[in-house]
């Protein structure tokens, strides 16, 4: 039934992006100075060893990036993992253990910290949100509401915590909403007016017309290779795997019973209530049971269980990136 967008591991892209992000840490903490307070107090030959502690329950996420962090500082330091992301952590739990010059340990501290605390807040928030709905047919993904230059490292961190990733971008899946609807201007192939008998406006697609479109279209691109539904975990990259998933978002059953005939790989269903999800599902099992049904708006912790009973495939949930508070991490020497 679920037809899945790509999914996030960790790979090169995701340390490209670390890096990317270290960069621009390293110098809005360190400038042109470096740590003065440091500096002038610590020994400069000072060994350290120290732990990175939980210090609230939740869910590890971005260790693999901690050695790419210590590098940056001190290419001495050393990092000993005592966790995995994804594993659970207790107050008191320690993710690893850094040994090596006290100075860069106590430079690197904070930066280090607000990569993993950032990521490790959103897969423990995800982890909530999964087991929410243990039990049920749903599956919690997430949204591109995420921070720009932290797309990857935050759908990583969603994987982490149990969830599934959306699409990565605008490049690799379709989603039809109202505004293309409202701009996309019919071309003359498509039939003109006649085709669709839900459309919009003069020169434009009705929604099961936009689907035909958007179908032939991501078709040709995967014939001439270019963005197909599969990819690659390790590089993030497009192969072959058919063309890419076609979803349009509706906002009334009526609007659902026009797009369902058109075959779309799924159907986002926007602010429905509960008893329109439960009607929708029924409907859509009876008629295309092969089109996944997604729930987007009105989610949270809440609600979610509820709307997970209705039978809905997917549950969409942008708070899993924008709202998430960050997992409370410290730094005890040892």
């Amino acid at each position: 039934m679920d037809t899945r967008f790509s999914a996030s591991d960790w790979h090169q892209g995701l340390e490209d992006d670390w890096q990317a992000i270290l960069a621009l840490a390293f110098r809005e903490d360190l400038g042109q100075a470096g740590d003065l307070t440091t500096d002038a107090l610590v020994p400069p030959d000072a060994p350290g060893r120290a732990a990175v502690v939980a210090r609230r329950a939740g869910v590890a996420a971005g260790t693999p990036g901690v050695t790419l962090t210590l590098e940056r500082f001190d290419p001495e330091l050393r990092w000993r993992p005592e966790c995995r992301d994804g594993d659970r952590l207790h107050p008191g739990r320690r993710l690893g253990i850094i040994e090596g010059p006290a100075r860069a340990i106590l430079s690197a501290e904070r930066i280090l910290l607000n990569f993993l605390g950032r990521l490790s807040g959103i897969a423990t928030l995800t982890r909530r949100y999964v087991e929410a709905v243990e039990g049920t047919r749903a599956r919690i993904y997430d949204t591109r509401k995420t921070t720009p230059g932290w797309r990857r490292l935050e759908k990583y961190a969603v994987r982490c915590g149990g969830g599934e990733n959306h699409r990565m971008g605008l490049y690799d899946a379709v989603l039809i909403k109202d505004n293309h609807l409202a701009l996309g201007a019919a071309p003359p192939e498509s039939g003109g007016s006649a085709a669709d008998p839900a459309k919009s406006g003069p020169g434009k697609y009705g929604p099961a017309e936009a689907i035909a479109h958007a179908k032939r279209y991501v078709a040709k691109l995967a014939k001439k290779g270019g963005v197909s539904r599969s990819r690659s975990a390790k590089s993030g990259t497009a192969r072959s795997g058919g063309p890419a998933v076609v979803e349009i978002e509706v906002d009334t059953l009526d609007q659902l019973d026009a797009v369902l005939p058109a075959g779309p790989d799924g159907v986002l269903l926007d602010n429905f209530s509960v008893a329109n999800l439960r009607a929708a599902v029924t409907w859509r099992d009876s008629v295309a049971p092969s089109v996944f049904l997604e729930a987007s708006g009105g989610v949270n912790l809440d609600t979610v269980r509820e709307i997970a009973l209705t039978g809905i495939d997917r549950i969409s949930v942008g708070a899993l990136s924008h709202s998430a508070a960050w997992l409370d991490l410290g730094l005890d020497w040892l």
